[in-house]
């Protein structure tokens, strides 16, 4: 058996069934999946527990709170779920990346 994680990042442009992949090296499976929205990491949560039994999600740090919350709710007590969070100086040069790309504007949407 492998551990499986799938880790979950946002894009404005993503197109879910498109942008994913999988590594498998025997002992470790790692999902990776891009989504354009919050229901969609949900959908994609829900699924990939139900089909893939998975063991942890990991999240990028563009998940807030709340949206942390809600994948906890949607995958279960038997899913982990972590969050990528970097430190002040990292979260704000990928701050002015996303802004610079559009992920906080209207490019993409």
């Amino acid at each position: 058996m492998a551990f499986k994680v799938l880790f979950l990042a946002h894009a404005p442009d993503a197109i879910k069934e498109i942008h994913q992949n999988q590594i498998d090296t025997g002992m470790y499976q790692l999902f990776t999946v891009v989504v354009k929205n919050q229901a969609e990491a949900v959908e994609i949560c829900q699924d990939f527990v139900k089909n893939k039994n998975i063991d942890t999600v990991l999240l990028c740090p563009g998940f807030t709170h709340r949206d942390v919350t809600e994948i906890v709710v949607a995958v279960g007590d038997n899913v982990g779920v972590c969050v990528s969070r970097g430190d002040g100086p990292s979260g704000k040069i990928s701050l002015a990346a996303r802004k610079r790309e559009g992920y906080l504007g209207k490019k993409g949407n």
